[in-house]
């Protein structure tokens, strides 16, 4: 009941109030202290690199657990309250979709600056189509990390795996790049979070199934190209019947995105999360996992 409780009321602050402010934000000081370990340390060779990309990572980490088991040491009720506000840190469905939402603009301009605000490449050069591409290939590889896979880890190790798996999360997105700097820093956040994400992407996968049938199953066994992220994006890419595609990385097969496909992306985004905030609230009132205590 306690866990149902918490989860329910960090659903509903999410739904109407949307993120907390950013410097109280426990995903902003993952950042910033991730920003400021890897500022200090000068690379030096690959096998000390690796060693101590290692080790920030498990700092990181460190810092999110005990977060995590931080209201135990509160007293009651304000135990609960923070509880849910750190619960609610480590998902965002409200956010991503205004994020999104911002990128349905038919003014070029204004378009490709709400994209890049969401995602890493640049977007500069790329045309509408690719933009709109973009925007709904953000919307989909997110539902996984912002909603799906911090509730899937919530459901089995309650708080602490929820903010466990937004640490390596961001750990991932600010070090797991395959360049000089971050080839050996960030190898270990980066194969951690595959690791983390292996079953949540798949179980976004099966999420779709409902919405588009055996197409999903056709698209899913098309996403050869990364070990996760590829995989709900290729799902969408079915649903929606438009091509989707990273330029030199992958592309899913369909017809050119348009600006309204984003808005029918952001409609099957919300059939989504529906089911798996139904799913989540139905498993822990049954009790059949271990963050509900029974």
């Amino acid at each position: 009941m306690e866990a149902l409780i918490v989860f329910a009321l960090a659903l509903l602050w999410d739904v109407f109030l949307g993120e907390p402010p950013t410097r109280l934000h426990p995903v902003v000081w993952f950042g910033k202290l991730i920003g400021l370990l890897d500022s200090l340390y000068r690379r030096r060779s690959p096998v000390l690199d690796f060693l101590v990309g290692t080790l920030t990572a498990l700092i990181v980490i460190a810092l999110a657990f005990l977060l995590s088991v931080s209201p135990v040491f509160v007293p009651y009720p304000l135990n609960y309250a923070l509880a849910i506000y750190l619960l609610k840190s480590s998902f965002a469905i409200r956010s991503l979709h205004e994020h999104v939402a911002r990128t349905m603009t038919e003014n070029l301009e204004e378009k490709k600056k709400a994209v890049s605000m969401i995602v890493s490449r640049k977007t500069e050069g790329l045309d509408r189509a690719h933009l709109n591409s973009a925007s709904i290939e953000s919307l989909a590889e997110n539902l996984n990390d912002s909603v799906v896979a911090p509730l899937f880890y919530f459901l089995l190790f309650g708080l602490p795996g929820a903010l466990l798996y937004r640490a390596v999360n961001t750990l991932d997105a600010m070090l797991g790049y395959r360049n000089e700097r971050y080839e050996y820093f960030g190898k270990f956040s980066a194969r951690l979070d595959d690791l983390l994400n292996f079953i949540p992407a798949r179980l976004t996968v099966l999420l779709y199934l409902p919405i588009g049938g055996r197409r999903v199953l056709r698209y899913y066994r098309l996403a050869r190209f990364k070990i996760n992220s590829d995989k709900p994006i290729a799902v969408m890419s079915a649903v929606l019947g438009v091509w989707l595609e990273k330029p030199g990385v992958y592309r899913f097969p369909g017809r050119e995105p348009e600006n309204g496909d984003i808005r029918r992306a952001l409609r099957v985004y919300r059939l989504i999360v529906g089911e798996w905030v139904v799913t989540v609230l139905l498993l822990i009132a049954v009790g059949v996992c271990p963050c509900s205590g029974r």
